[in-house]
Parts: C-alpha cells; sequence; structure tokens
C-alpha cells in the first residue's frame, strides 16, 4: 500500500444553508483505505456558503455567499481544522463560484447572477480586501431562454497561472481574462477575447488536463462536453469537439453540474442532474477526443458537484436534493466507479475542495 493509500484526508463541504444557527461549512475526514467519511466540525452563521476554495500556503478557506447581493468571506482553520469566520468582500453580484491564484495574492469570482467577474485582493494573512480590485460586466445572450442575459457560471484559472477562463451560460461563450497582478486587473485576452460554444449549450464548470494540453467544458443546459486544445503560453483556445453526458436511451429532463479529472489524465468525469449520475470517459491525451465508458448511478438526487481525492482512489458525489454524499472508488485501470456503501447526510451540499495533503490517522 502506497503512501498515498494511507491515513485520512480532510475534504471541506459547501452547503447551502440558511445561516443563523444552521451549519453551513462542514469538514469531514475521508479515510483513503475505505473511503468512509467521518464529520470533523462546522461551522455555523453563513447563507449560503455554497462553492469553496482554498488558499495555496495558508491555512485559510473562502466561500461565496450565494445570495442576491452575495460576497466572498474567507475562514481560517487550525490544526484541528475548526473554521473561524474572518472578514467578507461584496462581489457586486450573486456569486456562485470562485477561485484562488496559485500566489496566493488575488481571489476571482463569477457572478451568476448579474453576469459579471471580479478580482479580490487578498492580504498577507488570507484576509479578504474591503472591496474587489476590478469587476467586469459580461454582455449579451444567446438563443435559449435561460440565454436572455449573461450568466458567469465560473472563473477558472490556468495552470500556468496567468489566464482565467470565466464560463457563461448566458453567452455560450468562454470569456477569455489575463490576469493583472500588480494592477489587480482582468484584462480581455488581445487575441483571443472568448472561445464559442454551441448555440444553446449553456457553459457551466471548466477543467485543464494535468499534460496542460486540453481543456474541458461541460455545457449545463444541453448536457454535452466540450473539449479544446489548449495554448499555454498564449492563453487560447481551439475546439475539438462536442460530445453528450447522457446515454443514448434517455429521454428524461437533465442538466449537467460538475467537471474533474482523476490525477493520472487518462479519465475524465462529468455530473448529470435528471439522469442523476457520473459520466466517464477515456482521454486521448494528445487529441483531446473522448471516448465514452458509461455512466454510473450517484446514489442519490441532483449531483451538483463531485470531487476526487488527490490520491485518484475516491469520488465523492454530493447529492444536493437528497442531503447526501456517496463514496465511489476509482478503477485504476479503466477509470469506472464502483461505490463503496459509505454515505454521509450533508444539508444540501453544493460542493468539496479537499486539502492538498493527508495526515495520519491519529491527530492527537
Amino acid at each position: 500500500m502506497s503512501d498515498s493509500d494511507q491515513g485520512i484526508i480532510p475534504v471541506f463541504i459547501g452547503s447551502y444553508s440558511a445561516g443563523g444557527e444552521n451549519a453551513g461549512i462542514y469538514v469531514h475526514d475521508l479515510d483513503l483505505s475505505s473511503g468512509a467519511l467521518e464529520p470533523v466540525s462546522a461551522v455555523s452563521g453563513l447563507q449560503n456558503p455554497s462553492f469553496l476554495a482554498l488558499h495555496p500556503t495558508r491555512r485559510v478557506l473562502y466561500a461565496v455567499i450565494e445570495t442576491a447581493q452575495g460576497a466572498v468571506t474567507a475562514l481560517s482553520y487550525d490544526e484541528d481544522f475548526e473554521l473561524t469566520a474572518h472578514g467578507s468582500c461584496p462581489t457586486g453580484g450573486s456569486p456562485c463560484h470562485l477561485m484562488v491564484d496559485a500566489t496566493g495574492r488575488f481571489v476571482v469570482a463569477a457572478n451568476y447572477g448579474g453576469g459579471s467577474v471580479c478580482m479580490i485582493p487578498l492580504r498577507a494573512d488570507g484576509n479578504v480586501e474591503g472591496e474587489a480590485s476590478d469587476f467586469v460586466q459580461h454582455q449579451g445572450s444567446s438563443v435559449h431562454d435561460r440565454q436572455a442575459e449573461p450568466h458567469a457560471h465560473s472563473i477558472t484559472i490556468d495552470p500556468g497561472n496567468r489566464f482565467a477562463f470565466a464560463a457563461d451560460l448566458g453567452l455560450d461563450k468562454i470569456m477569455i481574462y489575463q490576469l493583472d497582478f500588480d494592477a489587480g486587473k482582468l484584462r480581455p485576452h488581445g487575441t483571443q477575447p472568448f472561445a464559442q460554444t454551441p448555440a444553446g449549450a449553456g457553459p457551466r464548470h471548466m477543467t485543464f488536463s494535468p499534460n496542460r494540453l486540453l481543456a474541458f467544458v461541460i455545457n449545463e443546459i444541453d448536457n454535452t462536453i466540450t473539449s479544446f486544445n489548449f495554448d499555454e503560453s498564449a492563453g487560447t483556445l481551439e475546439t475539438v469537439e462536442t460530445v453528450s453526458t447522457l446515454p443514448d436511451n434517455f429521454n428524461g429532463d437533465s442538466g449537467t453540474a460538475d467537471i474533474h479529472f482523476e490525477p493520472s489524465g487518462r479519465f475524465l468525469y462529468g455530473s448529470n442532474r435528471g439522469h442523476d449520475s457520473i459520466a466517464i470517459y477515456a482521454v486521448d491525451g494528445a487529441s483531446g477526443r473522448l471516448q465514452t465508458r458509461g455512466h454510473v448511478l450517484t446514489g442519490g438526487q441532483n449531483p451538483r458537484s463531485f470531487a476526487i481525492d488527490p490520491s485518484g482512489n475516491f469520488l465523492l458525489a454530493a447529492n444536493q436534493s437528497t442531503n447526501d454524499i456517496h463514496t465511489f472508488r476509482i478503477n485504476q485501470d479503466d477509470g469506472s466507479l464502483a461505490p463503496t456503501g459509505h454515505v454521509v447526510e450533508i444539508q444540501a451540499p453544493v460542493s468539496m475542495q479537499f486539502h492538498p495533503s493527508p495526515r495520519p490517522p491519529d491527530r492527537s
């Protein structure tokens, strides 16, 4: 058994919470041998701390407060993974996604409500400053009735930490920004300000391949994934193909949600809400083309997010509507998923972020 298969690794879980005394962010330990989840701590007093991100070097967690006039909130955590909320910064809309740059100097956030993105400076201790250093309002629409206006659904920083890609569901575009760290600005890309997805696709979340040659966007409205060749030096995207996330014989209503690679980059996964499944793909690491390897039901309803632990052995599926998280073991040979039987109850789980490294089971 390798070191990565031993011990436990903490996972932070964001949720839709009414605030007050209701828990909003949870910390659980994932047993890297069995896949069992055990509660560690929780913090209350936050309304809809839905999407989470971690500081690259400090014990600081960031959460979007997904309300009509939302914010990014910083929370510190100690060696026992007890969370303490600190400052917050308005995002200029209703945020649903955020990411911290690799230097730990800025957070970028996407506002689904309002259709905008922003850049927020961080203090040396990781806390947020009083206001955003930049705010960019998206403009336009597309063909579906949900696309009458912009809806920035995510903002993803590339592996080289030079560009930010905002998937806008309302525009059928991936808006491309160059990160200006000196000025704290999101500068529109000079030669490719956006990449286009198919009309009515509704791009939602994005991920880069571990070899940094490819990018994949999961499209919520038409239940597809679009693959791109990624030129890291130029920060540009070139469309490869678009494939379905649903079985050929499925005729019901569904909408995609989340997308992730396992660490080797051989397999890609996407979640379907309605079909309530994880779609599994083998990835051609050179061409970016996907081969469907099947679908596994998530054990609940509305899998708004899922996460893969850093060892690549387990996938956690968060079912928002049934208030549960199911653990699946990843087959390292073919990427298939097998339920471990381990399930935990969490009120309306929305997103999960793993701590970067495991720790021994005995914390005493």
